[in-house]
């Protein structure tokens, strides 16, 4: 028997070469795969055949196919469930763009956006290690900030011996950086019927400069907010001496003055600080409203505060919890008069399915005046138009969630080589190409030949998602795979890869 009928008697196939790169990925520049042996049992298929170490990658399911939305990409951080966990950047057909593997040894990675820093797109994303489940818990790590070829910028870190918390990170004009710190204190929780020797989770905000370091602002809950405006249990029993999280902070961020807002879940209350003195300027909603909240307009268990370009205020109004007070969750949008101490309804975006997320959650305005949802716990994301309709809809695998999920306008120009994959099947060779991270890649050409330096043979293709196959005749010597933009112009080269049969 030659050794092409025994390789295409595995499976049918003979995976042939595979090399590229990415972040977190490199076969290393020309190399060859090892021979297979005929012994060795089948190898479970890969779903990119360029890309064999992103097999369990998490797939993403568009329910609602996009129409007249703003354009861009969307960022999810798939956190549990099986399969691979990190940054995924996928476009509106639901195909990835740039996924990375979260690096040893954090845990998870959190919160993937798009931010400015020095005037220039970056992605930030926290990576670490989280005392609970899905993004809910308190979280130990640091935010990651990449350039538009996916290098790393740098590392932002809570001064101090604390390590910052997953639940927001914003980088202000300044080019400091917003964040939260959960720090267990020893607290007398007599008040509110605990131990005396108890221990609170204090929420901390710190303003770092990101390029030196250096602590410029930092704010304690504890010194605002007194325990009895929190509606979360105390731990009891034996559990009577673990840290009590009355506060819960998820959010942080500018309001258009210049001062901070801040959403605290455990609170059911959104917060005005004076950027200066950490003053609480305002309460909005919990126990002790400094408004009067239309009761459409109330909101519980809630993440993501933020004021929008007219002014008005949006917040992703969990509705659950550790109680439930409302059917369905919602982004909830109201308008503030500050000088009445009034909050009105002024609308509300719902999941076709009026899916309930107990947990996590994020509601952003768009360009346009529409809006993106990421449903946290329950795994979905949607993009809605200004009446609240529905324009474009998707989930991760639903044993999965994502903390929060993103509209985003975003180029990406990888350094690396793009990745390619050969397949000898039924005398012909398959190309599989992908290049991780990519934005700009209209066209895959595959050229082949006898030798690396004459490869007389062409092949196009239009890009048919992360990975485009094409079907060279026959089996030439050699094969590079070649990305084209839309006007024809080439973007990189893969290595030349041996076909082996």
């Amino acid at each position: 028997m030659d050794r092409r009928k025994l390789l295409l008697g595995v499976g049918g196939a003979a995976i042939v070469g595979v090399t590229g790169g990415g972040v977190g990925y490199a076969l290393g520049s020309g190399s060859e795969p090892p021979a297979v042996k005929a012994t060795e049992p089948a190898p479970t298929p890969a779903k990119y055949r360029s890309r064999p170490d992103l097999r369990t990658m998490p797939d993403v399911t568009i329910t609602t196919p996009a129409n007249a939305t703003v354009g861009g990409y969307i960022c999810l951080s798939p956190a549990s469930g099986t399969g691979l966990w990190g940054p995924l950047m996928v476009d509106e057909k639901g195909s990835p763009i740039w996924f990375k593997k979260v690096p040893d040894p954090a845990t998870v990675a959190i919160d993937f956006k798009v931010q400015k820093y020095r005037n220039q797109p970056v992605l930030t994303w926290w990576e670490g290690t989280i005392g609970g489940t899905g993004g809910q818990g308190v979280g130990q790590g640091e935010f990651v900030l990449a350039d538009r070829s996916y290098r790393e910028v740098t590392r932002v870190r809570a001064a101090g011996s604390e390590q910052a918390d997953q639940h927001d990170f914003v980088i202000t004009p300044r080019d400091t950086a917003l964040f939260w710190i959960y720090d267990p204190i020893p607290y007398d929780l007599s008040p509110v019927g605990g131990p005396t020797d108890g221990v609170l989770h204090d929420g901390v905000i710190q303003e770092i400069d990101i390029a030196t370091g250096k602590k410029l602002f930092e704010w304690r809950a504890s010194e605002h907010v007194p325990l009895d405006e929190s509606y979360a249990p105390l731990p009891g029993g034996d559990s009577a001496h673990l840290p009590y999280d009355y506060f819960h902070a998820n959010s942080v961020g500018l309001a258009a003055d210049g001062n901070i807002i801040i959403s605290s879940r455990h609170t059911w209350t959104a917060y005005k600080l004076d950027k200066s003195s950490g003053k609480v300027i305002w309460r909005l909603g919990g126990k002790k409203s400094d408004f009067t909240v239309e009761e459409k307009a109330k909101f519980a268990w809630q993440h993501d505060f933020r004021q929008r370009r007219d002014g008005s205020y949006s917040v992703f109004d969990n509705g659950a919890g550790v109680t439930k007070v409302r059917d369905y969750s919602r982004g909830l949008v109201l308008k503030l008069d500050e000088t009445a101490k009034t909050a009105a309804f002024v609308a509300e975006y719902l999941h076709p399915e009026r899916v309930s997320a107990p947990t996590q959650g994020n509601f952003r305005e768009l360009a346009d005046g529409g809006s993106f949802i990421g449903w946290g716990q329950m795994p979905h994301f949607t993009e809605h138009n200004v009446d609240g309709s529905v324009r474009l809809a998707g989930h991760i695998p639903l044993d999965n969630q994502s903390y929060r999920a993103y509209k985003v306008d975003w180029t990406g120009e990888p350094l690396d080589q793009p990745a390619l994959g050969l397949t000898v099947l039924g005398g012909n060779v398959v190309v599989s190409a992908s290049w991780n991270g990519t934005t700009r890649v209209n066209r895959w050409r595959a050229r082949y030949g006898a030798q690396p330096g004459a490869l007389t043979g062409t092949l196009e293709a239009p890009r048919s998602g992360f990975e485009t196959t094409l079907t060279v005749p026959g089996t030439p010597e050699y094969v590079v795979a070649e990305a084209l933009d839309a006007t024809g112009k080439l973007l990189g080269t893969s290595s030349a890869i041996p076909v082996r049969v």
